[in-house]
């Protein structure tokens, strides 16, 4: 599996070059933002998270599309996640390998979504009017999750917030805590989906750190996949018995 080292200059700022999954992501988000400045009354109801469009007009495409659709009335909103996802998924990128880590971006940009759906079916004043509020948009839910992987995968790197170093695991563990209240405090209201950010940490460590027979699985699947993307590559066929290794 290929990896993407930073070279020369470009890596004395930030984590270095796109790497591809993340130059996909942004480049998407960049170009359906550009349409939602154009359309917005369509494209935020229909591409926007909606659990009543979900559960009673069956959109299911929301639970991934609202991860590409940004506020065309804030553009830090759309350049705060985008740089979050280049500061911490080129790493992550090329630690996984571009397939696993788009695996990690969509298990929590879809468990911070399924997270919205169903606390809005608690029934409590506040989760209701989640239910038929605003639709939820934006990548955060899944920035999120790569924050938490980024903090266990190198808990001990330095993040300058405000004008304080905070070690990684620091700062992904004040960023939670901010996340936990905030959910419970907004309580279904204001302007931010704490609830999505909240969900995209809870999944994204329930991957990580889950049952190790999940984890062995999730493991085993990526190295056959690895495998059978070798000898595609380089036209190797097995032999004789199937017993998984290249001959």
């Amino acid at each position: 599996m290929a990896r993407y080292a930073p070279s020369g200059i470009s890596s004395s700022f930030g984590p270095g070059p796109l790497t591809p999954a993340v130059r996909a992501i942004i480049y998407t988000n960049a170009g359906l933002f550009l349409v939602t400045l154009a359309a917005s009354s369509v494209v935020v109801p229909w591409l926007g998270l909606s659990p009543q469009a979900v559960l009673e007009r069956g959109r299911v495409w929301q639970l991934v599309t609202y991860l590409f659709v940004h506020s065309p009335h804030d553009p830090f909103h759309i350049l705060f996640n985008m740089l979050s996802v280049w500061m911490f998924g080129v790493d992550l990128e090329r630690r996984w390998g571009s397939r696993a880590f788009t695996i990690y971006y969509f298990v929590t940009g879809v468990g911070a979504a399924l997270s919205v759906l169903l606390v809005s079916l608690l029934p409590f004043a506040w989760a209701r009017a989640t239910y038929g509020g605003p639709p939820t948009i934006g990548a955060s839910g899944a920035v999120y999750g790569l924050l938490l992987a980024w903090g266990l995968l190198f808990p001990h790197r330095q993040i300058i917030f405000f004008i304080f170093p905070l070690p990684a695991r620091v700062f992904v563990m004040l960023f939670g805590g901010v996340a936990l209240f905030s959910a419970f405090a907004s309580a279904g209201g204001g302007g931010v989906s704490h609830l999505a950010h909240l969900g995209g940490l809870v999944v994204g460590w329930i991957y990580l750190k889950g049952p190790k027979d999940l984890e062995l699985a999730f493991k085993y699947r990526l190295t056959k996949w690895r495998m059978e993307r070798l000898r595609r590559r380089f036209n190797v066929h097995r032999g004789g018995k199937d017993d998984g290794r290249i001959h």
